[in-house]
């Protein structure tokens, strides 16, 4: 039998889905479209904020994709277990590798990473954010109590990020920001491209002060330069300012940017260790 014809650009996708997501009736959703897969033991926290503003407005239009898999409709028990005691002793419990990499299995493609949201990952960044989006989407872990069984990580390949040096109790807010960063880069989605461009860590600095109308309010005016209409001194204050706060508030970025090599490539292979540079060392395993 011959290979069913490929899909082209705009033709509607039809998804398998273990529970039917009224949140999200029936978008008009192109098969091209960026996709994220959540697997959490809450599926009615999404969409949440996804649904509001930009990211919804895309959603609606299919420019991207949501799937909220529930990781209990995986359990093997009539109490539809997902957790047991660690290994070991301890406080809390930890997830199960048997129930987890399940989940995983069901939504994996073979194409999106499988990224799980964690204290101890590797600190997500505006670059890795760009990568994301130059793909075909992502695969999300929101892990719950004292986290995941570590041998489920290893066999599946699964990459730990951090949104931040702090614990929450789970993985679900952290990947609303991290789909949130992401989807804002997918074309279409701003109003505005060159936003994207002139934001903080876009060079690699953070982004310079930013004012609007009145000129004056309670005695504090816009700085004369920005009401001149002279791009050039514009764009070399908003370059000193971006400078100047980066020096001041993330003194890991600023020693990164100063080491930036002029070369490109070169430059993209140090764009991860820009975040990177200031974090500490592992924290307590809870999940983010």
């Amino acid at each position: 039998m011959s290979a069913p014809p490929r899909l082209s650009h705009g033709r509607l996708a039809v998804r398998p889905s273990l529970k039917p997501r009224a949140l999200m009736d029936d978008p008009p959703e192109v098969a091209t479209a960026w996709a994220a897969t959540v697997l959490t033991i809450f599926p009615g926290l999404f969409p949440g904020p996804l649904a509001e503003s930009l990211t919804g407005q895309a959603l609606a239009k299919g420019l991207w994709r949501l799937d909220a898999l529930d990781i209990r409709a995986f359990a093997r028990d009539k109490h539809r277990s997902v957790d047991g005691p660690p290994a070991g002793g301890g406080p809390g419990m930890v997830m199960r590798p048997d129930v987890v990499s399940a989940a995983i299995d069901s939504a994996w493609d073979g194409v999106r990473p499988i990224l799980y949201l964690s204290p101890r990952g590797r600190p997500f960044t505006q670059a890795r954010a760009a990568e994301l989006a130059r793909g075909k989407g992502a695969i999300l872990l929101c892990g719950r109590f004292e986290g995941v069984d570590q041998r489920v990580l290893d066999g599946r390949a699964v990459e730990e990020v951090s949104v931040g040096d702090f614990v929450m109790t789970g993985g679900e807010i952290p990947a609303m920001a991290l789909i949130d960063g992401v989807v804002r880069l997918l074309p279409g989605v701003l109003g505005n491209a060159a936003s994207v461009e002139e934001e903080s860590f876009a060079g690699g600095l953070l982004e310079a002060p930013c004012y609007t109308r009145p000129p004056e309010w309670e005695g504090r005016a816009t700085p004369e330069v920005l009401l001149s209409g002279h791009h050039a001194r514009i764009a070399d204050w908003r370059k000193a300012q971006a400078e100047a706060v980066t020096k001041e508030r993330r003194p890991d970025l600023w020693r990164a940017h100063v080491a930036r090599p002029a070369d490109p490539d070169e430059a993209r292979e140090l764009s991860d260790a820009q975040t990177f540079a200031g974090t500490g060392g592992p924290m307590k395993e809870h999940d983010q």
